[in-house]
C-alpha cells in the first residue's frame, strides 16, 4: 500500500508544555496518534477507552520514549461517568487545556436491516459521547479561562455512504454541535472545531473492510484494494495516516488556531471534491 513518508517535524518542541489534553478513544487508531504527537509536543495526555487492553501498550509505549501519559477506562455514552471522570482527571492534574472527541463506534450494515441497539450505539458513542464529555471539560475550561476542543468528525456525510446512516447521522450532527457549542462557549475563551478526516487506514478500518460482502476476506488483501481506491480515488493518490490527522488537532490546539472556532477541517487528499470512482 501507498503509505506517506515518516513523519517530519513541523511543531516548535514544547508547543504544549505544562498543559494536559484529554483524548477519547486515544489506545488506537487516529486516537492514539493524536496523543502521540501532542505527548511529543510536550502535553501530559490522558488516553481514554472503555478497554483498559488497549490503553496498557498505548501507555507503556509512549512512557518508554519518554512521554507524559496516563490512562482512563471510560465509557462516553455514560453522562453521570464522563463528569466524575473529568472530574478527576482535573483534581488529579489542575488542569484539562485540550480535549479530542475521538471515540467512536463505525461498522458497516445495511440500512433496512440495522437493529435499533445497532443505530443507539453509534449515535451514543459518537454524538451523545462528544456532548457528554465537550459538556463535562467545559466548566474546567471556563473556570481557566479558556481551552480547546476539537472534535473528529468525517467527511462521508457530505454526499452520503452506503451501509453507513448511523455513522453519517452521528457525524453530521457532531458538525452541528461543533459550531453551535462554539458560538455557545466562545465568551468563555473556548474554541470548539472539528477535524474530518478522509480514509485512514488503521487495523480496524482494514479489518471492517475485508469483512465486507464481495470485498477480499485477509487484510492484506484489503490493503491492496484500499490502495487502488485511493489511486482512483484520492486525487492525492493515497490513504491518510493517523499523523495527519494528529498534524490538524495540534494545529488547532495551537496558538496558531487561537482566532478559529466552529471550523470544520477536512483532511482527506481532496476526496470529498472528486467524483466516486465507478
Amino acid at each position: 500500500m501507498t503509505t506517506p513518508q515518516p513523519p517530519v517535524p513541523v511543531f516548535r518542541p514544547g508547543l504544549f508544555d505544562g498543559q494536559l489534553a484529554l483524548v477519547t478513544g486515544g489506545g488506537t487508531g487516529i486516537g492514539f496518534g493524536v496523543a502521540q504527537l501532542l505527548a511529543e509536543l510536550g502535553a501530559t495526555v490522558v488516553l481514554a477507552s472503555r478497554n483498559q487492553a488497549h490503553l496498557d501498550p498505548a501507555v507503556e509505549q509512549l512512557r518508554s520514549v519518554g512521554r507524559k501519559a496516563a490512562s482512563l477506562v471510560l465509557d462516553v455514552r455514560d453522562a453521570d461517568g464522563v463528569k466524575a471522570a473529568v472530574r478527576s482527571v482535573a483534581d488529579t492534574h489542575g488542569r484539562i487545556d485540550v480535549l479530542v472527541n475521538n471515540a467512536a463506534g463505525n461498522f458497516y450494515v445495511p440500512s433496512e436491516s440495522m437493529s435499533a441497539n445497532a443505530w443507539r450505539s453509534v449515535l451514543e458513542i459518537d454524538l451523545s459521547g462528544t456532548f457528554f464529555c465537550s459538556q463535562a471539560v467545559m466548566p474546567v475550561m471556563r473556570d481557566r479561562g479558556g481551552g480547546r476542543i476539537v472534535n473528529i468528525s468525517m467527511t462521508l456525510h457530505y454526499r452520503g455512504w452506503p451501509l453507513m446512516a448511523h455513522a453519517t447521522a452521528a457525524k453530521a450532527g457532531i458538525d452541528a454541535l461543533t459550531r453551535t457549542l462554539a458560538l455557545e462557549w466562545a465568551r468563555h475563551g473556548i474554541r470548539v472545531n472539528a477535524v474530518a478526516p478522509g480514509p485512514i487506514p488503521t487495523e480496524g478500518v482494514k479489518k471492517a473492510f475485508a469483512a465486507l460482502p464481495g470485498q477480499p476476506h485477509d487484510v492484506f488483501s484489503a490493503e491492496r484494494a484500499m490502495d487502488d481506491y485511493a489511486r482512483r480515488a484520492i486525487p492525492l493518490a493515497r490513504m491518510g495516516s493517523p499523523r495527519d490527522i494528529a498534524n490538524m488537532v495540534a494545529f488547532l490546539a495551537s496558538p496558531a488556531g487561537d482566532w478559529i472556532t466552529g471550523a470544520i477541517m477536512v483532511v482527506d487528499g481532496g476526496e470529498w471534491l472528486q467524483k466516486s470512482p465507478n
